[in-house]
């Protein structure tokens, strides 16, 4: 029997995290086969150079892809976007996948979309459906009309998926794949996770046996010229409450350099010893360190997702998650000082929440693999109403 060729490109260790457990899937089936492609921020030291490091978990890359351009602001995405085009083409006409697998919402994940529709190649998309701020709602809608296949991860994003005219034949709501490494996590072996503090982290230390917070906050692409001012605010809240913190580097989106500036600034010019800073972390510390937090604070979508499957307490921070379905763990507060201190205040005082299994249960990667394994593609597209 022959294998069908299922193209993975990986452009970011978050990405690399949801990635995992379906890639760990496809390599076990026996009628599918993985090609893995590593590109963009994946690739960066700046970004956490988790190849590199050698944290790919023993898959084989078949080929590495830059396509970033310096700068993080609009014009740079849009040509980094570009380049990114050009790149996965490419690649997709040599290695000649039968299906190549994207994810939510990233602007090289647009390109992916487009290099592998417009080579007749069949699009599986993991994470559509979803509300958000951000130019990720616009590039996670349009991947949903590129794609022939979807893996949401709720059952109201699958239910927006139909409404965007796709058969309901061709909708899986398999849950966040994401949940599945957190699963299989002994959440009380810290050991490994304070040495990756301890080696890999700048700043202060971080007792990870006492309360401590978590902090990620990525910049707002629509809202660009104010991300030095949303950092700030943050930064401002941070140092006020002086408690323990682990705080992670941005993303690569337009604002990234803003937010990195405002946070070199602080470190260069304040006593910020109970702040431990990091690049990124592999998501199997990753989750340790989200589980025993106190509170996660900022904009990332593991505040909202991950932080919800956990229980951990949430302050999310202005309209970068606009909209995307949340538990009842995430309070949700404007750019400012006063009221993200008070939120987090209000969220040590509340303590842990119920975990919620509106993403999933934390077993996608294997229905991910065996859909693919039988589904019957057909590259002609065709709206439903």
């Amino acid at each position: 029997m022959s294998q069908s060729k299922i193209c993975v490109p990986v452009t970011t260790r978050g990405n690399y995290g949801k990635f995992k457990s379906v890639m760990q899937a496809i390599v076990e089936h026996p009628g599918l086969e993985l090609q893995l492609l590593v590109g963009g921020g994946a690739l960066l030291h700046k970004y956490g150079d988790f190849v590199e490091d050698g944290e790919l978990g023993g898959f084989e890359v078949e080929s590495s892809l830059y396509f970033l351009l310096e700068g993080e602001n609009p014009i740079t995405m849009a040509k980094s976007t570009g380049i990114a085009l050009t790149e996965f083409t490419t690649a997709f006409n040599s290695l000649k996948p039968d299906v190549v697998l994207t994810i939510a919402d990233r602007f090289e994940e647009l390109a992916i979309a487009t290099a592998a529709s417009f080579q007749n190649i069949p699009l599986a998309h993991l994470e559509g459906g979803e509300v958000s701020g951000s130019v990720d709602e616009s590039i996670r809608h349009a991947i949903t009309k590129m794609s022939h296949l979807h893996f949401p991860a709720s059952e109201k994003a699958a239910e927006r998926i139909q409404k965007l005219g796709e058969p309901a034949d061709s909708v899986y709501p398999v849950g966040a794949t994401s949940l599945d490494v957190i699963n299989n996590l002994d959440m009380d072996d810290m050991e490994s996770v304070e040495s990756e503090l301890r080696d890999k982290g700048v700043g202060g230390s971080v007792n990870l046996h006492q309360d401590y917070l978590l902090v990620i906050q990525h910049p707002v692409t629509t809202e660009y010229e104010k991300n030095r001012e949303y950092i700030d605010e943050t930064i401002q809240a941070i140092d006020d409450l002086e408690m323990p913190t682990v705080w992670l580097w941005p993303n690569m989106d337009a604002g990234s350099d803003a937010v990195s500036k405002g946070i070199r600034v602080y470190r260069e010019h304040s006593n910020q010893e109970h702040i431990r800073w990091y690049t990124s972390l592999p998501i199997e510390k990753y989750g340790k360190v989200l589980y025993n937090s106190a509170c996660i604070v900022g904009n990332s979508s593991s505040g909202i997702r991950e932080s919800s499957y956990l229980g951990v307490p949430a302050v999310n921070i202005g309209n970068r998650q606009q909209g995307r379905h949340r538990g009842s763990n995430v309070v949700d507060v404007p750019h400012n000082c006063q009221e993200i201190k008070a939120a987090i205040s209000q969220q040590l005082d509340h303590g842990r929440y119920p975990p919620d299994d509106v993403y999933g249960d934390g077993n996608s990667g294997d229905q991910v693999a065996e859909i693919l394994s039988d589904y019957e593609f057909s590259i002609q597209k065709q709206l439903t109403f």
